[in-house]
């Protein structure tokens, strides 16, 4: 069984022992005052996996231990690996990052944006451009989340039964277009918000390849890889390795809460979020980022997509702050941070609320799942758990701090 292993002595690469172990031992601290179950971490540098640390549990309840095979939901980590997919059918002439959505799926012809208003008095016009592919794939599309009620088209999203992004009993398909329907928040490649519109990329891939999206990223990314564990359901063999999802009560406690994916295929193949992986398979897909689309012999992307992916794309060359669309991106962790294909990416370290270097890039999960690379350190980091906070730990920062105080070199 391919499982994530340590494969080198910290300071062969350039890192500090006594730093990383301050490292895990206040990550630690979360699981020992009860909020977090428990983790995993893993620091490679130079693609060796210098520091793989576990702790707490995987099921508190029957006492299983995080081990380095378990499985996690990853959530919006989803979201990369479906870029990949996308940019891959760019590069077979199959798709253009400037072709308009309605091209591959016409129910986004004459889509309308909101003017002013709300129900059934909202004013909208038509859009004056299109959305692109580029647009999905940076969040500058106009698109949304039922969850934020903080302009009138969410509340729009929620009365069409989006509350979760996928329409309940429907699948990939059926649920694009009902966000089809819906006015956009924004005209297109003006703003940024994050959003429902990597589902809708799920879905042009599925259209543009004529394959469903769990097989195409089977069949493209994940065997070529080598990540054995990934994808879209939980098999019987792989149940006991799943941890279990938490969220957190009224006093500070943790309990189990239901989480995607059920067992057996999902009707709903979110490109968004539905994935599962082990740290192997998400150590797997790090590296070929951090390789500029090749590992192992096996090339998937061409150096310079891989850089198109990973810089920024965001309108006027702006950070997630400056250009975000809604109250909810106001905030600290925004400053410095743009958006690429896919990923979020470091633009300006100097504004960054943790230590970052420039053009460092990857994206997080909402059940307290992140990876990053640092090409300039030649870093990549992962931390795994499963905790659906309602609200944020402020951990990402804190890790951020701590490995970049154990990098020497």
């Amino acid at each position: 069984m391919a499982q994530l292993r340590q494969e080198a002595d910290p300071r062969e690469v350039g890192l500090d022992a006594k730093a990383l172990d301050r490292l895990d031992q206040h990550v630690a601290h979360y699981v020992d005052e009860g909020r977090l179950p428990g983790f995993l971490l893993s620091v490679a540098r130079g693609g060796r996996v210098a520091h793989l640390a576990t702790h707490g549990h995987r099921d508190v309840a029957a006492g299983l231990p995080v081990e380095p095979d378990t499985l996690w939901r990853i959530y919006s980590m989803t979201k990369p690996v479906t870029s990949v997919a996308a940019l891959m059918l760019v590069e077979e002439g199959r798709l253009s990052l400037d072709d308009p959505v309605a091209d591959h799926l016409p129910a986004f012809a004459d889509q309308r944006v909101h003017v002013s208003g709300s129900g059934s008095a909202m004013t909208t016009r038509p859009v004056g451009q299109p959305i692109l592919v580029r647009h999905l794939m940076t969040h500058t599309a106009g698109l949304t989340f039922a969850f934020y009620h903080c302009h009138p088209v969410d509340a729009l999203y929620r009365e069409a039964g989006l509350e979760s992004a996928v329409l309940p009993g429907s699948n990939l398909a059926e649920t694009v277009e009902a966000y089809a329907r819906l006015p956009l928040q924004f005209e297109p490649g003006t703003q940024w918000n994050y959003s429902v519109a990597t589902n809708v990329l799920g879905r042009i891939i599925e259209v543009v390849s004529g394959r469903d999206l769990d097989e195409f990223l089977a069949e493209r990314i994940f065997r070529p890889l080598g990540m054995p564990d990934a994808g879209f359901q939980v098999t019987g063999e792989q149940a006991g390795r799943l941890a279990e999802l938490y969220g957190d009560t009224d006093d500070g406690r943790l309990e189990p809460i239901p989480g995607l994916p059920l067992f057996g295929r999902p009707r709903f193949l979110s490109g968004s979020g539905g994935m599962v992986a082990t740290a192997y398979d998400i150590h797997r897909f790090m590296e070929l980022l951090r390789r500029r689309g090749e590992l192992d012999g096996i090339r998937l992307l061409r150096p310079e997509t891989v850089d198109l992916m990973t810089r920024n794309h965001l309108p006027g060359g702006a950070d997630l702050r400056t250009v975000g669309s809604l109250p909810a991106h106001d905030e600290p962790g925004n400053d410095g941070v743009g958006f690429g294909l896919g990923v979020s990416v470091v633009i300006d370290p100097e504004r960054t609320q943790a230590p970052s270097g420039l053009g460092t890039y990857g994206w997080s999960g909402v059940a307290t799942t992140t990876f990053w690379v640092d090409p300039g350190r030649d870093l990549t980091v992962q931390f795994l758990t499963q905790v659906r906070p309602r609200k944020s730990l402020k951990l990402y920062a804190d890790l951020k701090r701590l490995i970049h105080e154990a990098v020497t070199d």
